[in-house]
């Protein structure tokens, strides 16, 4: 098992990392901590293997243990989770080599595709004495075997003239993210129908699902059109 822990001061969204850990086989959660000396007191004392780490932080910054796991050379792999999106912090992230950077709000699809990725190339390294180029290109690069793309029909039950409707409101929108119930409202469908719509959507890769945080309260679950060109078979 691959030993993680995390490092989030917002205990909602250390809570919502965990329950994803919690869905990708092969990781078990050594702990999660709320600050870089809370950290540095669980790397010095347990054994862990990836840390997912967010920047800003009471007291210290996440770039702090980021130096501190570096310098003492410590076999520990980083991987980025923080709102912070300017390309400063980003690089400087990526300089001092975190295997992945994931911007706030994010999917779960991203998260898992982040911990997927990073476990395949962790099994593969233990596993190789040596390697070949191909191989090494195909480690790095994460090449992948796409298939041609095959239009789907709508799923049973669906109909081409709601979803003009729906697709119509989506538009309206603008690439503003909304959720089910305020889709539901502003169609004048049900949320039962809207949901399968969306989720149908969401198949095909014309909507993303992403957690939205708020001040208060839980992370609400929104949904934001991602790729346009991908409707006009079903409109």
């Amino acid at each position: 098992m691959i030993k993680v822990l995390i490092v989030e001061d917002d205990p909602m969204v250390a809570m919502l990392n965990t329950h994803y850990l919690e869905q990708v086989g092969g990781f078990e959660l050594v702990q999660a901590v709320n600050s870089v000396k809370s950290a540095i007191e669980v790397l010095e004392g347990s054994r862990v293997d990836l840390v997912l780490l967010d920047i800003f932080m009471p007291e210290e910054t996440g770039f702090e243990l980021l130096m501190y796991i570096r310098n003492q050379e410590k076999e520990i792999d980083i991987m980025m989770i923080s709102a912070v999106h300017d390309m400063g912090s980003i690089k400087k992230a990526l300089q001092y080599g975190v295997v992945d950077y994931l911007i706030k709000p994010f999917t779960f699809e991203r998260f898992k595709e982040a911990l997927t990725i990073y476990r395949e190339k962790l099994t593969f390294m233990k596993e190789q004495q040596k390697i070949s180029q191909s191989e090494l290109d195909s480690l790095i690069l994460q090449k992948e075997k796409r298939e041609p793309t095959v239009m789907k029909e709508l799923p049973k039950g669906l109909t081409k003239q709601t979803m003009q409707l729906i697709w119509k409101k989506i538009e309206s929108l603008n690439g503003q993210a909304f959720t089910t119930d305020e889709m539901a409202q502003l169609v004048g469908v049900s949320r039962v129908s809207i949901r399968k719509y969306v989720m149908f959507l969401t198949e095909i890769g014309v909507l993303e699902n992403e957690m939205v945080y708020q001040h208060v309260g839980r992370p609400v679950s929104k949904l934001r059109c991602i790729d346009r060109n991908k409707i006009e078979f079903y409109v």
